[in-house]
């Protein structure tokens, strides 16, 4: 073992639900404990942070929690910390924290995300919404038409799959039956009734290809992965997940589409960084905020060509819980909960210790796929269990 390398030490995670009443920050802090008694650790071994996107002020259902805040809250000694939407993606903050544990800026970093969307469009006298007087930069180009949703732009990106590659609504609702399955198996998940292909098809629709179910929904919810230092493992005391490699694309933010989602550009950068190949991963834990997102991921990380993601996941069997690929086994964001890319490390590091329960997936998995991000920014995270 490399000491420079970078481990998920810990990983916790609070209450799941839809308008919450507990505080957000108390939420954080629910899921900070979890994570520490998880790894062993106290809080004064604790000397980074890491979050994304910090503290949003102008939107605080969807970012509550800043890193300086959890720092004061908990009295943190920290010698490094960061938190900014300007990185690849959500899971972009445990890529910064391993980078900093491997130069040795610090040992242990709790990397955390904390959402509050439903609670907060419940009660707007205390979180209100967003107000202006005109719109400017990119949203100049989606708020006049309403398009505000990221629904409306990924969903031109299926509907070139739909046209150009012959992707069916009945393929596509493999990501959406598959999640539900797994997340009535998980007792913490948002949504955990099973969903058959004739819901999903009678379902109304939303912007074409998606209907309601491909859709995830606002959350409550605070998730925390620690990130430690390889010679630091000696005050662990979980099985210590290696992050074997990473990778994150960014491309520019703007209604004026590129032709392919930055995450086409994430999955070859990560082999680029490792000796293992698709073929060697147990499981995969990809971002399915909406549900083609996830079937550009499987393209884009090599499962399958690109254009054949439709046909990858027809049936459901190759992506099951038994299948060759097991996908999402949480649930999901669409069954699991919008826990905004921090629940697919968090499932990843519980499926390779095998303490998944009744979802847990067969056999003795040692290698994960986690991924965040679905349009202009995407992270993708391989972690191993040595």
């Amino acid at each position: 073992m490399n000491t420079r390398d970078a481990f998920v030490s810990g990983v916790g995670q609070s209450e799941v639900g839809m308008r919450l009443t507990r505080a957000p920050l108390l939420l954080t802090l629910d899921a900070v404990k979890e994570a520490l008694d998880d790894a062993g650790l106290g809080i004064d071994q604790i000397d980074g942070v890491s979050t994304y996107p910090g503290k949003a002020h102008g939107y605080l259902g969807f970012s509550p929690i800043g890193a300086d805040e959890l720092i004061d809250a908990l009295g943190i000694r920290a010698t490094w910390y960061a938190g900014g939407g300007e990185i690849t993606s959500q899971l972009g903050a445990v890529a910064a924290a391993a980078m900093a544990v491997r130069l040795g800026q610090a040992r242990h970093v709790i990397c955390f995300r904390t959402v509050y969307e439903a609670a907060a469009m419940s009660r707007p006298e205390e979180f209100p919404p967003i107000r202006r007087e005109k719109v400017e930069g990119y949203t100049q180009w989606t708020a006049p038409f309403f398009a505000i949703s990221a629904a409306c732009w990924t969903a031109q990106y299926a509907m070139r799959h739909v046209k150009r590659y012959g992707m069916t609504r009945e393929q596509l609702a493999q990501i959406a039956l598959t999640g539900r399955a797994n997340a009535a198996l998980n007792p913490r998940a948002l949504v955990q009734k099973p969903l058959t292909m004739d819901e999903y098809m009678s379902s109304r629709m939303i912007t074409s290809p998606f209907c309601l179910h491909d859709c995830d929904r606002f959350t409550d919810a605070s998730t925390v992965i620690i990130v430690s230092a390889g010679d630091a493992l000696d005050e662990v005391k979980a099985t210590p997940i290696r992050i074997a490699a990473m990778a994150g694309a960014v491309d520019r933010l703007s209604w004026d589409q590129a032709e392919w989602m930055a995450c086409y550009a994430t999955g070859p950068e990560l082999w680029k960084r490792t000796d293992y190949k698709p073929k060697d991963v147990d499981t995969a834990q990809l971002y399915d905020g909406f549900s083609f997102q996830t079937v550009a991921w499987l393209e884009s990380l090599g499962f399958c060509e690109v254009g054949e993601g439709g046909r990858f996941i027809e049936g459901g069997t190759r992506i099951a819980r038994d299948g060759e690929l097991p996908l999402n086994t949480f649930g999901g964001q669409i069954g699991g909960g919008r826990l905004h890319g921090f629940g697919f490390a968090h499932e990843a590091v519980v499926q390779l210790r095998k303490q998944g329960g009744a979802r847990q997936i067969p056999g003795d998995p040692k290698l994960a796929v986690a991924a965040s991000g679905g349009g202009p920014l995407a992270t993708a995270l391989l972690l191993a269990r040595d």
